[in-house]
């Protein structure tokens, strides 16, 4: 005689949203070690740009300082654990931004440089750059234009240039947030 299978699930809670399944939450854990792992390999200048919590910067310098295979992997699970409150999505991202993989980014850093050239070159390019971007600090934009402009006219070297390019640049390409919002929070 064959054993009856009893379906011990309430019918009511068939339409009950049960998350992710475990197989998903490992997959998704994996996912985030190895993204660790790839920000663990990255070089100190490019790991710099990457603005992580401080818990997870420190257990990566760790990580990047010992010797013992054991160790290695233990602490490996550890920044996995730790980056698992971060977006896999941003992370990924941010690490494509630190080593120029990102298309968002190199775009980003032509329409920098052009939008720094043209505003060297007239006023109405400054203009039009803070109509697009309400936030930028105008006056300081202005400061720098003018002082780009005395170094190009004087021959010196693009101090104040560079310094203008860097302010466009952080208006077009807006910081990425690696956090992930609480399941509490509206998105």
């Amino acid at each position: 005689m064959k054993k009856a299978f009893y379906d011990t699930r309430a019918i009511e809670d068939e339409d009950e949203d049960l998350g992710p399944s475990k197989s998903q939450k490992k997959r998704d854990s994996e996912l985030m070690q190895k993204l660790g792992g790839e920000l663990a390999r990255l070089p100190a200048d490019q790991f710099a740009r990457i603005d992580l919590p401080e818990d997870i910067r420190q257990a990566i310098a760790d990580y990047q300082k010992m010797k013992s295979f054991g160790a290695m992997r233990r602490q490996m699970q550890l920044i996995g654990k730790l980056m698992r409150r971060l977006e896999a999505d941003a992370v990924r991202e941010a690490i494509d931004r630190a080593t120029g993989e990102s298309r968002a980014a190199v775009a980003a850093h032509h329409r920098a440089e052009r939008t720094r050239d043209a505003m060297i070159a007239s006023d109405e390019a400054v203009t039009e750059f803070v109509q697009r971007h309400g936030t930028a600090d105008v006056q300081r934009l202005r400061q720098l234009v003018r002082a780009a402009r005395r170094e190009r006219d004087a021959g010196k070297p693009p101090k104040s240039a560079r310094e203008l390019y860097r302010a466009i640049h952080a208006l077009e390409l807006p910081p990425i947030v690696l956090e992930a919002p609480h399941e509490d929070e509206a998105p």
